[in-house]
């Protein structure tokens, strides 16, 4: 919900999702800021590319639902893959660098004290939704991060046992 991040909110969020793991500093990734009246543009975008999709007309429930998700959070920060195709940093590292830079920005984020969530789905890959964007042929989108002002505190986390995750290799295979 509104406010969005403030001037200095955002300059410290959008520097830690430039601090992401980058092999090759190839820095795979871009980031799409969407507030304001953009919101609804790209609610028609999302709807057209959702109509396109479907295989019978959208009911008006669905549209509705369709041109109220950009409407979620006052700012839409979407994460987009350059992927550098000839060189030799592997395709998957360089979606994992864009999830890296993602995954720094949610936390600074909440560190910030602002509200974020990451979203996908189909429409993240759908490819009129990429070209309504703006992004080239080389581009995919890695997430939607929709950033606000939280409703209420998000809920605690279950404690997580530390060895069920972690172990030593003996360095003898199984």
């Amino acid at each position: 919900m509104e406010p969005a991040p403030d001037a200095q909110q955002r300059e410290n969020i959008f520097r830690s999702a430039l601090r992401a793991a980058d092999h090759g500093k190839l820095r795979p990734w871009r980031y799409l800021l969407i507030e304001g009246s953009a919101r609804q543009h790209f609610a028609q975008v999302l709807l057209h590319a959702s109509e396109s999709a479907a295989d019978e007309a959208l009911n008006e429930t669905q549209q509705q639902r369709i041109l109220a998700m950009p409407l979620r959070a006052p700012l839409i920060v979407v994460a987009i893959t350059c992927l550098h195709k000839a060189c030799k940093i592997p395709l998957q590292e360089q979606r994992m660098s864009t999830a890296a830079g993602v995954q720094a920005l949610l936390t600074a984020a909440f560190a910030e004290g602002v509200g974020a969530y990451w979203r996908t789905g189909m429409l993240a890959r759908d490819r009129q939704v990429a070209r309504g964007l703006g992004l080239n042929t080389n581009e995919e989108i890695s997430a939607f991060i929709y950033l606000g002002t939280p409703k209420k505190l998000p809920p605690e986390s279950p404690p997580l046992v530390i060895s069920d995750y972690f172990s030593t290799w003996s360095g003898v295979s199984s």
